[in-house]
């Protein structure tokens, strides 16, 4: 597997980040939900934590499809600034009780989150013939990095583009350009490899790269999935390189393109 092979056009791969290369338990979105509330309770906030999930939930949604129509991201600390205000507060987002929350939450996912098998060992292989790259949908930055840390793989990584820093996400052209420009390399020698068929596929198609359809989590039926995160769960369609393993990867890179991966 050589990148100057005149078989392979690709000089650089990006990775998309959750149901990816990584894959959380199931217990992690309510897990991180206690600690939130905790966090806000121990602030002094007196609540029916129903209601405040309730709130929650449809600031998150408005927040959300706001981003997907602009291609700006959101961060969490609006939604529950909007939930709390709704519950009769008078806060602003960037009241440092909201912050202290937002870390309370995300600390849920650090001892939760677990490598798709063989990932650390699929990004040793490629790193040694291409520079590899990370483009991740994520609202709080400093958590991404954090798991990137925590499971080990941030120093595979020439270039880390998180949306919560650009301020802007997936599909949005700006994020692949970024990528882009983190490997100096033309978007049409740059594959991405990527879970979500709008997001990731989509989105990568549409700025120049050549996106690649990565189901283990979907074929798996991984636990974690990313609720109002997760932009289409359809099939991109037939034409799209897909993969269910990394060795299907590695067969791709070698030059052999193939449509689809067996099942597991």
């Amino acid at each position: 597997m050589q990148n100057k092979d005149k078989r392979n056009p690709f000089r650089a791969v990006g990775f998309d980040l959750f149901n990816t290369l990584v894959v959380a338990r199931e217990t992690t979105l309510d897990e991180a939900m206690g600690r939130l509330v905790a966090a806000l309770r121990q602030s002094g906030f007196d609540f029916d934590e129903g209601a405040f999930n309730t709130h929650y939930g449809t600031a998150a949604a408005w927040h959300i499809e706001r981003s997907r129509k602009s291609g700006k991201e959101t961060h969490n600390r609006f939604w529950i600034c909007d939930a709390l205000n709704r519950l009769g507060n008078r806060l602003s987002p960037d009241d440092p009780r909201i912050a202290s929350a937002v870390q309370a939450y995300f600390s849920a996912f650090y001892p939760n989150v677990r490598l798709v098998p063989g990932t650390k060992a699929m990004l040793e292989r490629l790193q040694k013939h291409y520079p590899l790259g990370l483009l991740s949908n994520f609202t709080h930055a400093p958590a991404a990095r954090k798991i990137l840390a925590t499971v080990g793989i941030e120093k595979y990584f020439k270039t880390v583009v998180i949306s919560g820093e650009m301020g802007y996400r997936k599909p949005h052209p700006r994020v692949f350009s970024a990528l882009a420009e983190g490997f100096s390399e033309a978007k049409e020698h740059i594959l991405f490899v990527g879970d979500d068929p709008e997001t990731d596929i989509k989105g990568a198609s549409q700025s120049g790269l050549l996106p690649v359809w990565m189901t283990y989590a979907r074929d798996h039926k991984a636990p974690f999935n990313s609720g109002i995160f997760s932009e289409n769960k359809g099939n991109p369609g037939d034409a799209v390189l897909r993969v269910a393993s990394w060795e299907a990867l590695f067969a791709l890179l070698d030059g052999h393109l193939p449509r689809t991966d067996p099942r597991p």
